[in-house]
Protein backbone atom coordinates (compact mmCIF):
# COMPACT_ATOMS: atom_id res chain seq x y z
CA UNK A 1 0.00 0.00 0.00
CA UNK A 2 1.37 3.49 -0.92
CA UNK A 3 1.47 6.14 2.00
CA UNK A 4 0.22 9.07 1.16
CA UNK A 5 2.21 12.12 3.57
CA UNK A 6 0.34 15.38 4.94
CA UNK A 7 3.09 18.34 4.65
CA UNK A 8 2.98 21.00 7.24
CA UNK A 9 5.05 23.89 7.55
CA UNK A 10 6.87 26.64 5.49
CA UNK A 11 8.45 25.07 2.15
CA UNK A 12 11.38 26.37 1.44
CA UNK A 13 11.76 26.26 -2.58
CA UNK A 14 15.40 26.73 -4.38
CA UNK A 15 15.74 26.77 -7.69
CA UNK A 16 18.63 24.20 -8.97
CA UNK A 17 19.87 24.71 -12.60
CA UNK A 18 16.47 23.57 -14.05
CA UNK A 19 15.00 21.78 -11.18
CA UNK A 20 13.46 22.69 -7.85
CA UNK A 21 14.73 21.67 -4.68
CA UNK A 22 11.84 21.49 -1.57
CA UNK A 23 13.26 21.37 1.70
CA UNK A 24 9.64 20.06 3.94
CA UNK A 25 9.92 21.13 7.92
CA UNK A 26 7.37 18.44 9.12
CA UNK A 27 5.78 15.44 7.77
CA UNK A 28 2.49 13.84 9.49
CA UNK A 29 1.99 10.30 8.22
CA UNK A 30 -1.59 9.36 6.72
CA UNK A 31 -3.85 7.37 8.63
CA UNK A 32 -7.42 5.36 7.81
CA UNK A 33 -10.21 4.57 10.25
CA UNK A 34 -9.40 1.32 10.29
CA UNK A 35 -6.04 1.63 11.46
CA UNK A 36 -7.23 3.39 14.05
CA UNK A 37 -9.84 1.27 15.31
CA UNK A 38 -7.28 -1.69 15.25
CA UNK A 39 -5.01 0.57 17.21
CA UNK A 40 -7.33 1.63 19.88
CA UNK A 41 -9.25 -2.13 19.99
CA UNK A 42 -5.11 -3.14 21.20
CA UNK A 43 -4.90 -0.30 23.97
CA UNK A 44 -5.01 -2.13 27.73
CA UNK A 45 -7.47 -0.13 29.57
CA UNK A 46 -10.01 -0.33 32.18
CA UNK A 47 -12.26 2.85 30.71
CA UNK A 48 -14.05 2.03 27.87
CA UNK A 49 -12.73 3.34 24.78
CA UNK A 50 -15.71 3.63 22.22
CA UNK A 51 -14.61 4.17 18.71
CA UNK A 52 -17.18 6.16 16.47
CA UNK A 53 -16.63 8.98 13.86
CA UNK A 54 -17.40 11.19 16.70
CA UNK A 55 -14.03 10.00 18.41
CA UNK A 56 -12.61 10.14 15.37
CA UNK A 57 -13.07 13.51 14.27
CA UNK A 58 -11.24 14.51 18.06
CA UNK A 59 -8.23 12.02 16.28
CA UNK A 60 -8.16 14.22 13.50
CA UNK A 61 -8.03 17.57 15.22
CA UNK A 62 -5.65 16.47 17.89
CA UNK A 63 -3.25 14.75 14.88
CA UNK A 64 -3.52 17.47 12.32
CA UNK A 65 -5.78 20.46 12.65
CA UNK A 66 -4.30 21.74 16.28
CA UNK A 67 -0.98 19.78 15.68
CA UNK A 68 1.03 22.61 17.90
CA UNK A 69 -1.21 22.17 20.84
CA UNK A 70 -0.58 18.39 21.08
CA UNK A 71 3.43 19.01 20.61
CA UNK A 72 3.36 21.42 23.47
CA UNK A 73 1.56 18.70 25.51
CA UNK A 74 3.85 16.23 24.80
CA UNK A 75 6.48 18.69 25.75
CA UNK A 76 4.60 18.99 29.41
CA UNK A 77 3.69 15.53 30.32
CA UNK A 78 6.93 14.66 31.69
CA UNK A 79 6.26 16.55 34.27
CA UNK A 80 3.13 15.91 35.15
CA UNK A 81 2.15 12.10 34.16
CA UNK A 82 4.53 10.66 36.76
CA UNK A 83 2.68 12.48 38.99
CA UNK A 84 -0.54 11.48 38.00
CA UNK A 85 0.23 7.62 37.66
CA UNK A 86 1.41 7.77 41.03
CA UNK A 87 -1.66 9.12 42.41
CA UNK A 88 -3.67 6.89 40.31
CA UNK A 89 -2.09 3.74 41.32
CA UNK A 90 -1.91 4.57 45.24
CA UNK A 91 -6.30 5.27 44.83
CA UNK A 92 -6.21 1.89 42.59
CA UNK A 93 -7.48 4.16 39.70
CA UNK A 94 -7.27 3.29 36.09
CA UNK A 95 -3.76 4.88 34.72
CA UNK A 96 -5.45 6.18 31.39
CA UNK A 97 -7.73 8.53 33.48
CA UNK A 98 -4.51 10.59 33.65
CA UNK A 99 -5.51 11.96 30.05
CA UNK A 100 -8.30 13.66 31.71
CA UNK A 101 -6.00 16.47 32.58
CA UNK A 102 -5.23 17.29 28.93
CA UNK A 103 -8.89 17.54 28.25
CA UNK A 104 -9.36 19.56 31.52
CA UNK A 105 -6.57 22.07 31.33
CA UNK A 106 -3.76 21.36 28.44
CA UNK A 107 -1.37 20.22 31.66
CA UNK A 108 -1.41 24.22 32.56
CA UNK A 109 -1.76 24.26 36.37
CA UNK A 110 -2.66 27.81 36.10
CA UNK A 111 -5.56 27.24 33.37
CA UNK A 112 -8.66 28.92 34.83
CA UNK A 113 -12.20 28.73 32.87
CA UNK A 114 -14.55 31.18 32.21
CA UNK A 115 -17.31 28.98 35.11
CA UNK A 116 -13.85 30.25 37.27
CA UNK A 117 -12.55 26.48 37.47
CA UNK A 118 -8.90 26.33 38.41
CA UNK A 119 -6.29 24.16 37.54
CA UNK A 120 -4.94 21.36 36.03
CA UNK A 121 -8.01 19.31 37.61
CA UNK A 122 -10.24 22.43 36.86
CA UNK A 123 -12.09 22.35 40.34
CA UNK A 124 -14.80 25.26 40.87
CA UNK A 125 -14.34 26.74 44.76
CA UNK A 126 -17.22 24.63 45.73
CA UNK A 127 -15.98 20.93 44.70
CA UNK A 128 -12.55 22.20 46.07
CA UNK A 129 -13.13 22.53 49.27
CA UNK A 130 -15.21 19.14 49.54
CA UNK A 131 -11.44 17.34 48.81
CA UNK A 132 -9.64 19.21 50.77
CA UNK A 133 -8.34 22.29 48.02
CA UNK A 134 -8.31 25.92 49.50
CA UNK A 135 -7.64 29.26 48.24
CA UNK A 136 -6.98 32.70 49.53
CA UNK A 137 -5.20 35.62 47.89
CA UNK A 138 -1.72 34.20 48.12
CA UNK A 139 -1.84 30.35 47.32
CA UNK A 140 -4.61 28.33 45.69
CA UNK A 141 -4.41 24.63 46.06
CA UNK A 142 -6.12 23.51 42.92
CA UNK A 143 -2.96 25.03 41.24
CA UNK A 144 -0.97 22.73 43.00
CA UNK A 145 -0.14 19.46 41.08
CA UNK A 146 0.06 16.76 43.87
CA UNK A 147 -3.02 17.83 46.01
CA UNK A 148 -4.88 18.73 43.03
CA UNK A 149 -4.16 15.34 41.54
CA UNK A 150 -5.06 13.65 44.70
CA UNK A 151 -8.25 15.49 45.08
CA UNK A 152 -9.79 14.35 41.31
CA UNK A 153 -8.67 10.75 42.01
CA UNK A 154 -10.97 10.81 44.91
CA UNK A 155 -13.68 12.83 43.14
CA UNK A 156 -13.72 10.46 40.45
CA UNK A 157 -13.91 7.49 42.59
CA UNK A 158 -17.00 9.32 44.13
CA UNK A 159 -18.25 9.60 40.48
CA UNK A 160 -17.29 5.77 40.07
CA UNK A 161 -19.30 4.70 43.05
CA UNK A 162 -22.40 6.77 41.96
CA UNK A 163 -22.72 5.48 38.64
CA UNK A 164 -20.61 2.30 38.59
CA UNK A 165 -19.32 3.38 35.15
CA UNK A 166 -15.89 4.99 34.19
CA UNK A 167 -17.78 6.85 31.53
CA UNK A 168 -20.37 8.63 33.16
CA UNK A 169 -17.85 9.34 35.84
CA UNK A 170 -16.28 11.19 32.87
CA UNK A 171 -19.64 12.76 31.91
CA UNK A 172 -20.70 13.74 35.47
CA UNK A 173 -16.94 15.16 35.81
CA UNK A 174 -17.54 17.52 33.35
CA UNK A 175 -21.22 18.40 34.01
CA UNK A 176 -22.09 16.97 37.42
CA UNK A 177 -23.72 14.52 38.81
CA UNK A 178 -27.56 16.08 38.45
CA UNK A 179 -26.78 16.41 34.91
CA UNK A 180 -25.92 13.01 34.24
CA UNK A 181 -28.93 11.68 36.36
CA UNK A 182 -31.18 13.82 34.31
CA UNK A 183 -29.98 12.00 31.31
CA UNK A 184 -30.64 9.11 32.58
CA UNK A 185 -34.28 9.23 33.43
CA UNK A 186 -35.06 11.46 29.71
CA UNK A 187 -33.05 8.40 27.98
CA UNK A 188 -35.58 5.84 29.28
CA UNK A 189 -32.82 4.75 32.28
CA UNK A 190 -30.38 3.56 30.11
CA UNK A 191 -27.12 3.38 31.43
CA UNK A 192 -24.57 3.61 28.85
CA UNK A 193 -22.99 7.05 27.42
CA UNK A 194 -23.66 6.70 24.18
CA UNK A 195 -26.98 5.54 25.01
CA UNK A 196 -27.85 8.97 26.97
CA UNK A 197 -25.76 10.80 24.78
CA UNK A 198 -28.13 12.98 23.55
CA UNK A 199 -29.51 14.31 26.47
CA UNK A 200 -26.63 15.09 27.74
CA UNK A 201 -25.19 18.90 28.13
CA UNK A 202 -23.42 20.13 24.32
CA UNK A 203 -20.32 20.41 26.08
CA UNK A 204 -20.28 16.95 28.04
CA UNK A 205 -21.01 15.31 24.41
CA UNK A 206 -17.42 16.09 22.90
CA UNK A 207 -15.82 15.68 26.56
CA UNK A 208 -16.00 11.85 26.33
CA UNK A 209 -15.03 11.41 22.43
CA UNK A 210 -11.74 13.91 23.06
CA UNK A 211 -10.82 11.50 26.12
CA UNK A 212 -10.89 8.79 24.36
CA UNK A 213 -9.38 10.70 21.16
CA UNK A 214 -6.50 11.54 23.81
CA UNK A 215 -5.89 8.33 25.36
CA UNK A 216 -5.95 6.94 22.04
CA UNK A 217 -2.97 9.47 20.79
CA UNK A 218 -0.93 9.28 23.30
CA UNK A 219 -0.51 5.27 22.89
CA UNK A 220 0.35 5.73 19.35
CA UNK A 221 2.20 9.40 19.10
CA UNK A 222 4.68 7.66 17.19
CA UNK A 223 2.81 6.64 14.48
CA UNK A 224 1.15 10.41 13.98
CA UNK A 225 4.34 11.41 13.45
CA UNK A 226 4.71 13.49 17.09
CA UNK A 227 8.07 12.66 18.69
CA UNK A 228 7.14 11.26 22.34
CA UNK A 229 10.94 12.22 23.84
CA UNK A 230 10.39 15.81 22.83
CA UNK A 231 9.76 17.31 25.99
CA UNK A 232 11.17 19.86 28.42
CA UNK A 233 14.46 19.08 31.05
CA UNK A 234 12.59 18.52 34.42
CA UNK A 235 15.14 18.39 37.62
CA UNK A 236 14.44 15.90 40.16
CA UNK A 237 12.73 17.41 42.80
CA UNK A 238 12.66 17.56 46.60
CA UNK A 239 10.57 19.48 49.12
CA UNK A 240 11.66 21.89 51.96
CA UNK A 241 9.07 23.05 54.40
CA UNK A 242 8.00 26.51 55.53
CA UNK A 243 5.99 28.09 58.23
CA UNK A 244 6.17 31.88 58.22
CA UNK A 245 5.82 34.59 55.26
CA UNK A 246 8.15 33.90 52.56
CA UNK A 247 9.07 36.29 49.69
CA UNK A 248 10.37 34.16 46.90
CA UNK A 249 11.82 36.36 44.62
CA UNK A 250 13.86 37.07 47.54
CA UNK A 251 14.80 33.78 48.35
CA UNK A 252 15.47 32.80 44.58
CA UNK A 253 17.93 35.83 44.39
CA UNK A 254 19.91 34.42 47.21
CA UNK A 255 20.31 30.82 46.02
CA UNK A 256 20.98 31.55 42.48
CA UNK A 257 17.69 30.18 41.51
CA UNK A 258 15.07 31.06 38.54
CA UNK A 259 12.01 33.31 39.72
CA UNK A 260 10.12 31.62 36.73
CA UNK A 261 11.46 28.16 37.11
CA UNK A 262 10.67 28.24 40.78
CA UNK A 263 6.89 29.51 40.07
CA UNK A 264 7.06 26.77 37.41
CA UNK A 265 7.70 24.27 40.21
CA UNK A 266 5.63 26.19 43.01
CA UNK A 267 2.33 27.04 40.51
CA UNK A 268 -0.09 27.02 43.57
CA UNK A 269 2.02 30.12 44.93
CA UNK A 270 0.09 32.80 42.80
CA UNK A 271 1.39 36.00 44.22
CA UNK A 272 5.26 35.48 44.77
CA UNK A 273 5.08 35.01 48.23
CA UNK A 274 3.21 32.73 51.32
CA UNK A 275 1.57 34.71 53.91
CA UNK A 276 2.37 35.08 57.68
CA UNK A 277 0.77 32.76 59.09
CA UNK A 278 1.57 29.66 56.81
CA UNK A 279 2.01 26.52 58.13
CA UNK A 280 4.51 23.53 56.81
CA UNK A 281 3.86 24.42 52.64
CA UNK A 282 5.66 21.99 51.01
CA UNK A 283 8.09 24.27 48.59
CA UNK A 284 8.92 21.94 45.69
CA UNK A 285 12.95 22.78 44.64
CA UNK A 286 15.90 20.56 42.63
CA UNK A 287 16.80 17.74 44.53
CA UNK A 288 20.60 18.97 44.31
CA UNK A 289 19.98 22.34 46.09
CA UNK A 290 18.64 21.30 48.73
CA UNK A 291 21.55 20.34 50.85
CA UNK A 292 22.94 23.40 50.40
CA UNK A 293 19.52 25.28 50.93
CA UNK A 294 19.36 23.64 54.17
CA UNK A 295 22.56 24.37 55.35
CA UNK A 296 21.63 28.03 55.36
CA UNK A 297 18.60 28.03 55.76
CA UNK A 298 17.64 30.50 58.76
CA UNK A 299 19.40 33.21 56.97
CA UNK A 300 17.85 32.20 53.90
CA UNK A 301 14.19 32.28 55.43
CA UNK A 302 15.13 35.31 57.51
CA UNK A 303 16.27 37.50 54.41
CA UNK A 304 12.96 36.28 52.64
CA UNK A 305 10.64 37.18 55.54
CA UNK A 306 11.50 40.93 55.34
CA UNK A 307 10.74 41.83 51.69
CA UNK A 308 7.35 43.31 50.61
CA UNK A 309 5.62 41.99 53.68
CA UNK A 310 3.38 44.75 54.59
CA UNK A 311 2.52 45.66 50.85
CA UNK A 312 1.29 42.47 49.92
CA UNK A 313 -0.71 41.99 53.31
CA UNK A 314 -1.98 45.42 52.26
CA UNK A 315 -3.24 44.61 48.64
CA UNK A 316 -4.48 41.06 50.01
CA UNK A 317 -6.54 42.76 52.32
CA UNK A 318 -7.93 45.43 50.08
CA UNK A 319 -7.90 44.11 46.54
CA UNK A 320 -11.88 43.76 45.09
CA UNK A 321 -13.54 40.66 45.60
CA UNK A 322 -10.61 39.34 48.20
CA UNK A 323 -11.65 37.83 51.77
CA UNK A 324 -7.65 37.43 52.93
CA UNK A 325 -8.17 38.52 56.68
CA UNK A 326 -11.76 39.49 56.22
CA UNK A 327 -14.08 37.31 58.28
CA UNK A 328 -17.55 36.87 57.33
CA UNK A 329 -20.58 37.71 58.26
CA UNK A 330 -24.40 37.07 56.62
CA UNK A 331 -26.74 39.33 56.02
CA UNK A 332 -30.50 39.00 55.00
CA UNK A 333 -31.72 41.37 52.50
CA UNK A 334 -35.27 43.06 53.03
CA UNK A 335 -37.36 45.17 51.19
CA UNK A 336 -36.26 48.53 50.08
CA UNK A 337 -32.36 47.26 50.40
CA UNK A 338 -30.20 48.12 47.17
CA UNK A 339 -26.45 47.24 46.89
CA UNK A 340 -25.38 50.65 47.89
CA UNK A 341 -27.14 50.95 50.78
CA UNK A 342 -25.89 47.10 52.03
CA UNK A 343 -22.21 48.10 50.73
CA UNK A 344 -22.26 51.24 52.85
CA UNK A 345 -23.61 49.68 55.76
CA UNK A 346 -20.69 46.90 56.35
CA UNK A 347 -17.74 49.61 55.01
CA UNK A 348 -17.15 47.58 51.79
CA UNK A 349 -17.67 48.33 48.26
CA UNK A 350 -20.64 47.25 45.96
CA UNK A 351 -17.95 45.28 43.81
CA UNK A 352 -17.06 43.51 46.67
CA UNK A 353 -20.57 41.88 48.04
CA UNK A 354 -21.19 41.42 43.75
CA UNK A 355 -17.94 39.11 43.85
CA UNK A 356 -18.41 37.63 47.19
CA UNK A 357 -22.06 36.34 45.85
CA UNK A 358 -21.51 35.74 42.00
CA UNK A 359 -24.09 38.46 41.42
CA UNK A 360 -23.36 40.35 37.94
CA UNK A 361 -25.76 43.18 38.07
CA UNK A 362 -27.70 45.03 40.69
CA UNK A 363 -30.16 42.57 41.22
CA UNK A 364 -31.26 40.92 44.91
CA UNK A 365 -34.25 39.44 46.38
CA UNK A 366 -36.37 39.70 49.58
CA UNK A 367 -35.06 37.29 51.81
CA UNK A 368 -31.80 36.22 49.79
CA UNK A 369 -28.43 35.87 52.00
CA UNK A 370 -25.78 37.80 51.16
CA UNK A 371 -21.94 36.65 52.57
CA UNK A 372 -20.64 39.52 53.83
CA UNK A 373 -16.39 39.88 54.24
CA UNK A 374 -15.55 42.19 56.86
CA UNK A 375 -11.92 43.40 58.31
CA UNK A 376 -10.94 43.66 61.73
CA UNK A 377 -11.02 47.33 61.76
CA UNK A 378 -15.02 47.01 61.38
CA UNK A 379 -17.59 47.72 63.80
CA UNK A 380 -21.20 48.54 63.73
CA UNK A 381 -20.37 52.25 65.37
CA UNK A 382 -17.62 53.02 62.10
CA UNK A 383 -19.54 51.86 59.19
CA UNK A 384 -17.10 53.52 56.77
CA UNK A 385 -13.87 51.81 56.26
CA UNK A 386 -13.73 49.53 53.72
CA UNK A 387 -9.67 49.37 53.79
CA UNK A 388 -6.83 49.15 56.13
CA UNK A 389 -6.85 52.37 58.26
CA UNK A 390 -3.57 53.43 56.55
CA UNK A 391 -1.80 51.48 53.47
CA UNK A 392 1.62 51.12 54.55
CA UNK A 393 4.66 53.49 53.18
CA UNK A 394 7.43 52.06 52.06
CA UNK A 395 10.86 53.08 52.24
CA UNK A 396 11.73 51.96 48.80
CA UNK A 397 9.59 50.10 46.17
CA UNK A 398 9.93 46.05 47.04
CA UNK A 399 10.93 43.96 44.40
CA UNK A 400 8.07 41.60 44.53
CA UNK A 401 7.56 38.82 41.68
CA UNK A 402 5.44 41.12 39.71
CA UNK A 403 7.18 43.53 39.33
CA UNK A 404 7.04 46.13 42.03
CA UNK A 405 4.86 48.27 44.28
CA UNK A 406 4.66 51.91 43.97
CA UNK A 407 2.38 54.93 46.19
CA UNK A 408 0.08 56.61 44.62
CA UNK A 409 0.98 60.65 45.01
CA UNK A 410 -1.23 63.23 45.00
CA UNK A 411 -2.03 64.03 41.40
CA UNK A 412 -1.08 61.24 40.20
CA UNK A 413 -2.74 59.61 37.42
CA UNK A 414 -2.70 55.68 35.68
CA UNK A 415 -1.66 57.49 32.48
CA UNK A 416 1.03 59.09 34.11
CA UNK A 417 2.22 55.98 36.50
CA UNK A 418 2.18 54.01 33.52
CA UNK A 419 3.66 56.38 31.29
CA UNK A 420 6.90 56.65 34.47
CA UNK A 421 7.15 52.87 34.27
CA UNK A 422 7.34 51.95 30.81
CA UNK A 423 3.84 50.18 31.25
CA UNK A 424 0.21 50.64 29.99
CA UNK A 425 -3.19 51.63 31.88
CA UNK A 426 -4.90 48.20 31.23
CA UNK A 427 -1.71 46.13 32.20
CA UNK A 428 -1.15 48.33 35.48
CA UNK A 429 -5.11 47.59 36.14
CA UNK A 430 -4.92 43.81 35.75
CA UNK A 431 -2.58 43.72 38.07
CA UNK A 432 -4.04 45.49 40.77
CA UNK A 433 -7.88 44.19 39.48
CA UNK A 434 -9.08 47.68 39.50
CA UNK A 435 -12.12 47.97 37.20
CA UNK A 436 -12.10 52.11 37.04
CA UNK A 437 -9.32 54.49 36.31
CA UNK A 438 -9.71 55.84 39.90
CA UNK A 439 -7.09 56.17 42.40
CA UNK A 440 -6.10 58.29 45.42
CA UNK A 441 -3.02 59.31 47.06
CA UNK A 442 -1.77 56.99 49.26
CA UNK A 443 -2.92 53.99 47.14
CA UNK A 444 -0.32 50.93 46.67
CA UNK A 445 -0.04 49.43 43.00
CA UNK A 446 2.19 46.78 41.87
CA UNK A 447 3.79 47.80 39.20
CA UNK A 448 4.66 44.76 36.66
CA UNK A 449 7.16 43.83 34.98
Amino acid sequence: MIRKWFLLGIMFISLVGRGQEFQLTEVIPDYTYDEVADRMSCIENEVPLVFNERVMAFVDYFAIKDREYTEDIVRKKELYFPIFSETLAKHNMPEELKYLAIVESGLRPNAISRANAVGLWQFISSTGKMYGLHSNWYVDDRMDPYEATDAAARHLRDLYNMFDSWELALAAYNCGPGNVRKAIRRSGYKREFWEIYRYLPRETRSYVPQFVAITYLFNHLEEHGFDPRAEHFYPEMDTIMISQYFHVETFCNQVGLCLDDMLLWNPQIKRGALPEGTKNFALNIPVEWKEEIVANRVSLYDTASKVGKEHLDYLARNTPGSTYGRERLYYRVRSGDVLGTIAQQYGVRVSDIRSWNGIRGNLIRVGQRLSIWVLPTYNSSNKSLYTASTPPTPKTSAPLAGGSVYTVKSGDSLWSISRNNNTSIEKLKQANRLTTNTIKPGQSLVIPN
